[in-house]
């Protein structure tokens, strides 16, 4: 076997060891609730990976380290094994239930839960929570198990920060490409020299604020385990609820406000949150990205909040704004909470079209990159528009002027400027084209004229863009199979911005003689 394969499955082991100690540690959940038939498919979940991950880094411990392409092919194939992995929980559970031993108690099957005897609906809800995308295959949260709760919240918690960035807090030793593998799952951002003890720093900062987020709920009036699951996938910016019409159900303008909070924290960049939590606090102000966190999230509130009070969606100035600013900030942060529902009164497919596209531009965006969210990041977009500036107004300057571009306090040369502009204008058009072939295709798919062009975009959108808000089109039975294996997509590419997943289909067609 040559070189790059045993330092792909040497990592990979690594990851598929991470993910069994996940499943180990949940196995305390049925424990605690009752549920000890979901005790031994927690078990074998676990050993699986387990065992898969220990074989090869035994085998391949002494590979070298990986390089760009490696780390690339690590995080795209690891991700994707990491959801198959995943979605074990889910079917293992299902079937039990299916046909349950009288030792293992008699558990209620639903349909909610049998929906997940199909391995495709188990493993969209595996990738839907570990890229934090909160797109479900449940119709009715409130029926599953504790345990596939806890399951569903716990890896959108894990996925938030990123599977490779716990992967490397346990098991990584200084030195052992860390940084590569760190840079290939889109984080760049450093808080110490050492990628080890800064992706150890980002969990602590994540779980703090995970306390404290969960605190925070249960203070304004959410039960304490909707507020563990909540405060979680929150926080995480993943959009995973426990409850049928996620946090609509409970109807609490507080709660609703409580949370807004919780996800900005989540859309802001971990350094900046270490730099914050040190005492320096003009960073509030003085990053470039958080500072345009407030005034994008606060632009979006405004205009959305005017879209559905003028257009008679809501009979108040405060109702359009209690759900104009929840939706708008719930899908720039990328975090797939939903209040606009028929339960509580107009549901958000039913909003304006000026309303529902806004959304979906706040769902294309996203917040900060370094953060939980997804979409294309704040700085991408910002980086295109200075750079749009700055040619057009290099007209006017003698071809003799050395001009510099300035970017949240850096100054960049030519090369430095170009560099920066052509990433940030690759992954916008990459981002854009898969946004339009998934529109093209779910219109195919879709029965003709039961959903709006704008229902259509706007699913895509929050699928790719790693959002969860639904125009009513994701289910188990509303979408077709192919429309489900197009979202697995969808989800993989947004989680890991495009490029490590297109290297490794590449590196596929060309071992596999198709390219």
């Amino acid at each position: 076997m040559n070189e790059a394969a045993e330092t792909i499955g040497r990592d990979l082991g690594r990851m598929f060891q991470a993910l069994a100690g996940l499943l180990f540690v949940s196995i305390l959940i049925p424990i605690v609730w009752g549920e000890y038939y979901a005790i031994p498919a927690l078990l074998v979940s676990g050993l699986i990976p387990f065992a898969i991950g220990y074989a090869l880094s035994s085998r391949f411990r002494k590979a070298t380290k990986p390089g760009k392409l490696h780390g690339m092919i690590i995080a795209a194939l690891g991700w994707f094994c990491v959801a198959i992995f995943g979605s074990l929980p889910f079917v293992l559970i299902a079937w039990t239930v299916e046909f349950a031993p009288p030792i293992l108690g008699e558990p209620s099957q639903t349909s909610t839960l049998a929906a997940f005897t199909n391995p495709l609906n188990a493993l969209f809800e595996s990738m839907s929570g570990f890229t934090g995308t909160g797109l479900t295959m449940t119709d009715n949260e409130e029926v599953l198990p504790r345990t596939l709760q806890w399951w569903r919240s716990f890896i959108e918690w894990v996925g938030g920060v990123g599977v490779i960035v716990l992967t490397t807090a346990i098991l990584a030793r200084p030195g052992s490409g860390s940084l590569t593998l760190y840079e290939s799952e889109a984080r760049s951002e450093r808080i110490h020299p050492s990628i080890v003890s800064t992706v150890q720093t980002i969990w602590w900062i994540f779980i703090l604020f995970t306390f404290v987020s969960i605190l925070l709920l249960w203070v304004v009036g959410m039960p304490i385990w909707g507020a563990i699951n909540h405060g979680m996938t929150g926080l995480a910016t993943g959009g995973f609820s426990i409850t049928d019409n996620s946090i609509a159900t409970y109807d609490s303008a507080a709660i609703d406000f409580a949370l807004l909070p919780i996800m900005l924290l989540g859309s802001i960049a971990f350094p900046v949150h270490y730099l914050i939590l040190r005492g320096d606090l003009r960073n509030l102000y003085a990053d470039l990205q958080t500072r345009w966190v407030f005034i994008y999230m606060g632009i979006g509130t405004v205009l959305l909040t005017a879209l559905v009070y003028v257009g008679d969606t809501y009979d108040s100035l405060f109702t359009a704004f209690r759900y104009g600013s929840f939706q708008f900030i719930s899908a720039a942060t990328c975090a797939g909470f939903q209040t606009a529902v028929d339960a509580t009164n107009v549901a958000l497919g039913r909003w304006p079209t000026q309303a529902q596209l806004t959304v979906s531009f706040g769902m294309l965006i996203g917040g900060a990159a370094g953060s939980t969210v997804g979409g294309i990041k704040l700085i991408r977009a910002l980086t295109l528009l200075k750079g749009i500036r700055f040619r057009i107004s290099d007209v006017f300057y003698p071809e003799t002027a050395v001009r510099r571009l300035r970017i949240n306090g850096r100054r960049l040369n030519e090369q430095e400027m170009r560099q920066e502009f052509e990433e940030a204008a690759i992954i916008t058009a990459l981002w854009l084209i898969f946004l339009g072939i998934g529109t093209f295709v779910l219109l195919l798919l879709l029965p003709q004229g039961e959903y709006t062009l704008e229902n259509v975009l706007f699913e895509v959108a929050s699928a790719q863009g790693n959002v969860g808000l639904s125009a009513g089109i994701t289910g188990p039975e509303s979408l077709p199979t192919l429309g489900k294996i197009m979202f697995l997509f969808n989800m993989w590419i947004g989680r890991l911005e495009i490029i490590p997943v297109l290297v490794l289909l590449r590196a596929g067609f060309r071992r596999g003689g198709l390219y």
